[in-house]
């Protein structure tokens, strides 16, 4: 089975209203709940393409509860292995306005976890390893854990010589890139925030001579960067597409981790992220794609060696 990891999960909230104004009391048209967390929708997506998908993280309170039935719900192909903890899992609350079609976020910082929580989770972590292919450890840290904790996963996934790809960001992402991760997939703004530098050529270079053993830079629209100790190569979707981008980076995740677990070359690793981020971006939720068109898509995408 393939493992992915949300150490922060969280209840995704979307409040559609007719107009967001400041200040003024807003009648909400329609109210969406769905499982949240970047490892959860890497999970759906994987569940989607036909893999053995199990997910871990931390969860707890009444609002945990309803992230798992909701995950029963929405994603039956994905097992869960979540570890409960005693603070209540966070919300991310979504106001769209329908007016403009923009999105407010509001992101709870999530529950604190103590250190007994952290030992529990790893001692469950390491169990899963042994039955895992690859992992993604994805997302941001809730209170209470050290800045090093993706550090402390990287190295145990490694020690059991499974395939581990980083999805994080500012120092959780600094740390972790010393442990030695086989993949991180950082977007252009993490990836120049993590090495000051701009040109994102150099910046993923900078990124593998810190330890990660590839590094996978996403342009958004533009297509994808992979630096690897293999070749440098680039790939962009057949044209630009209109839709709503979020979980496309997730996607992007999953289709790198599914080739990766099945020892694919890179450029048809690049390939399939590309496209299934592309099919994600023509759906109106994270954790799904457009079957049709990513089949469309996959043979389209351009990858060229640098």
């Amino acid at each position: 089975m393939i493992l992915t990891v949300t150490l922060n999960a969280a209840l995704d909230v979307t409040y559609r209203v007719p107009r967001l104004e400041p200040h003024a009391t807003h009648r909400v048209r329609e109210v969406v709940e769905r499982p949240g967390g970047k490892g959860l929708n890497v999970a759906r997506v994987l569940a989607a393409l036909g893999h053995g998908t199990t997910v871990t993280g931390l969860v707890g309170g009444r609002t945990g509860e309803a992230l798992r039935a909701l995950l029963r719900q929405t994603a039956p192909g994905v097992a869960d292995a979540l570890v409960t903890v005693a603070g209540d899992t966070r919300r991310t609350v979504a106001v769209v306005d329908g007016s403009s079609g923009d999105t407010t976020m509001f992101n709870e910082p999530g529950p604190v976890i103590s250190p007994e929580e952290w030992t529990a989770f790893l001692d469950r972590y390491r169990e899963l390893l042994a039955d895992a292919r690859a992992v993604a450890l994805c997302g941001s840290l809730p209170p209470g854990l050290p800045v090093g904790s993706y550090a402390e996963l990287v190295r145990t996934a490694r020690s059991v010589g499974v395939p581990v790809l980083l999805d994080t960001s500012g120092e959780a992402l600094r740390r972790g890139i010393a442990a030695r991760p086989d993949v991180v997939k950082p977007n252009a703004e993490e990836l120049a925030q993590l090495t000051g530098l701009t040109d994102p050529l150099r910046a993923a270079r900078e990124a593998r001579r810190r330890g990660a053993r590839a590094v996978v830079a996403s342009g958004g629209a533009e297509g994808m960067l992979a630096v690897t100790e293999r070749g440098i190569w680039r790939a962009a979707p057949p044209r630009r597409l209109s839709g709503n981008p979020t979980g496309a980076g997730d996607s992007a995740v999953a289709g790198l981790l599914s080739a990766t677990a099945e020892d694919l070359p890179w450029p048809d690793r690049l390939a399939r992220a590309v496209a299934l981020s592309a099919a994600t971006v023509l759906t109106s939720a994270a954790g799904e794609f457009d079957r049709e068109r990513y089949e469309v898509l996959l043979p389209q995408v351009a990858v060229t060696e640098q």
